[in-house]
């Protein structure tokens, strides 16, 4: 993509309104734009970004076996009140009626719907189990939407919900889960930890939330400092094994710490970090399946109702953690996976009929690589095209400039360590294109 054609309101300022880190560089970078109270348009580039999270977050929701749906974001009231959540669930949930005078909602979450789609279409052992999901925007009305995608308003989720026959076919399936979120999280260049956690109005009584390590997070976590042994590659591979590794250490958010009198960790291992919770999975049994009337028939004739479990991942959240977590002083610095470019090619003399030329070459030849490339071919001053970039994080810069090229090189700059290095263009378009 040229710069030049592209829409990228890059802004110089941190606006006023920004008080953490993801916010303001995702204004500054132009990713984001605020609508209204805790709503954002999503502009080119953050969109771009938010395709990718949510690609890598379906991937492993179809290795674990789950099936993708999509559901409406606008629900019926009388789905709430069968389950008895629609007085229960209180002021987040936006409420309205249509022409109709029907009461209806703006979903803030899926079970009710899940359950009866499934309740009437499912009525035998031999259809279980079963894990559906969607990826589709929800609303809750905050009452002080802040730190912009952190804890906005209108946001993109990943709902998953697993029907099993049984209490051991629901800690299969919640077990599937909890590996592919430490899979999910891995990819994205994330060190998650997961945390036990209270069930809230969702219900059941097994729950873990999955926290982000990042100084400027929302949350006090404290932890068995062995979770910090636990390498990239053991979570990208993660298994029933690890499952158990991470479990049986200590890990909590602060006011829970605060509630335990005698901790089973050793003081010299006991670690406090910041986190952003970026995954939530629950285990409720048969709150939702009971009190809305699904059952299936056993292998013996009889009826049960099955045993359900819910597994968020805030996609729309995600970006701002990953932010959180991987920038400088300059802007962002982009993990690979989840790069909205690979390359950014900065042309540093467009009133140069041979920097120019070049510089065009370069860019077909990326693009006939299948190199995701933005190309800065901008009527600019060098310094200008250098600060957007750094700004929005692109892992690679190649740099064309008529100093180098008298040379017979250009130059590679990688973003997260800022090393550069002169290359030829040959060398140079080597090394972008093996990965």
């Amino acid at each position: 993509m040229r710069l030049s054609r592209y829409f990228l309101p890059v802004t110089k300022e941190t606006p006023a309104d920004a008080q953490i880190v993801s916010h303001k560089l995702m204004l500054r970078a132009g990713l984001i734009r605020q609508t209204a109270a805790g709503i954002y348009a999503w502009l080119p580039l953050g969109l771009r970004v938010l395709n990718r999270i949510e690609q890598i977050v379906r991937e492993e929701q179809d290795k674990a076996g789950a099936i993708e749906l999509l559901m409406p974001t606008v629900q019926s009231a009388d789905l709430w009140r069968e389950s008895g959540r629609y007085d229960a669930y209180g002021p987040e949930m936006l409420r309205f009626k249509d022409r109709h005078e029907r009461e209806m909602l703006y979903g803030p979450t899926n079970e009710e719907m899940i359950t009866i789609l499934f309740r009437d279409a499912v009525k035998s052992y031999r259809d279980l189990p079963r894990t559906l999901y969607h990826i589709q925007w929800k609303f809750r009305d905050e009452v002080r939407p802040r730190f912009g995608v952190m804890r906005g308003r209108e946001f993109l989720m990943k709902d998953a919900y697993s029907f099993d026959l049984d209490e051991e076919g629901l800690r299969r399936s919640y077990e599937a889960m909890f590996v592919a979120y430490l899979r999910t999280f891995a990819r994205m260049g994330l060190q998650a930890v997961p945390v036990r956690a209270p069930t809230g109005p969702i219900g059941g009584n097994l729950s873990h939330e999955f926290h982000v390590l990042a100084e400027t997070g929302e949350s006090a976590v404290y932890y068995d400092a062995a979770l910090e042994d636990v390498t990239h590659e053991e979570l990208l591979s993660a298994d029933a094994s690890t499952i158990a590794r991470l479990t049986d250490l200590y890990a909590m958010e602060a006011e829970e710490h605060e509630k335990v009198t005698e901790c089973p960790v050793p003081a010299d291992r006991l670690r406090t970090r910041r986190g952003i919770e970026v995954g939530h999975i629950f285990a409720f049994g048969t709150k939702y399946s009971a009190s809305m009337g699904m059952t299936v028939q056993t292998s013996d004739g009889g009826n049960v109702h099955p045993h359900m479990g819910s597994y968020g991942i805030g996609v729309s959240r995600l970006m701002g953690a990953i932010i959180e977590a991987s920038h400088d002083d300059n802007g962002i610095v982009w993990p690979e996976a989840v790069a909205p470019y690979r390359v950014g090619l900065i042309n540093m003399r467009a009133d140069d009929g041979n920097v120019t030329s070049a510089a065009d070459d370069i860019y077909g030849r990326l693009q006939q690589a299948g190199v995701d490339t933005l190309y800065d071919d901008r009527d600019e001053r060098g310094g200008a095209k250098f600060a957007t970039m750094d700004v929005i994080g692109l892992p690679w810069q190649l740099i064309v400039g008529p100093k180098g090229l008298e040379k017979g090189v250009v130059e590679l700059k990688r973003r997260a360590t800022g090393e550069r290095e002169e290359l030829s263009v040959e060398s140079a378009l080597a090394r972008l294109t093996a990965a």
